[in-house]
C-alpha cells in the first residue's frame, strides 16, 4: 500500500512535466508488451484444460500407477510361487514313495 501512495504523487509529477518523445515511445513500448503479456497469459489459462499434452501431475499419477501395478505383479508372483511349492513337494514325495 505504501508504493501506491508513492506512485500517485510520482504520476502527478510526471504528468505535470512535458515528456519528451523518447520517454513517450519507451512508455508505449512497455505498455504494449505488458498488454501482450496479459493477453498471452489469459489465453494460456483458458486453453490449458483443453491441451492434449499431459502435465507434470499426470505423469506423476502414471508413474505411481505403474509402480503400484509392478508391486501387485510381484506380490502375485510370490503368491503363485508359494502355492506351487507345496504341490511340487507333494509331487516329489509321491515319486520317492513310488520308487
Amino acid at each position: 500500500m505504501e508504493t501506491m501512495h508513492e506512485l500517485i504523487p510520482f504520476a502527478k509529477e510526471m504528468l505535470s512535466q512535458k515528456p519528451n518523445r523518447k520517454m513517450v515511445k519507451l512508455y508505449m513500448l512497455g505498455s504494449v508488451l505488458a498488454f501482450f503479456g496479459v493477453v498471452i497469459g489469459l489465453v494460456e489459462t483458458v486453453c490449458s484444460p483443453f491441451s492434449s499434452q499431459p502435465g507434470p501431475e499426470d505423469e506423476e499419477d502414471k508413474n505411481k500407477a505403474g509402480a503400484a501395478r509392478e508391486q501387485q505383479q510381484r506380490e502375485d508372483l510370490v503368491l503363485a510361487k508359494d502355492k506351487a511349492q507345496p504341490a511340487l513337494q507333494r509331487a516329489l514325495v509321491t515319486r520317492q514313495h513310488a520308487s
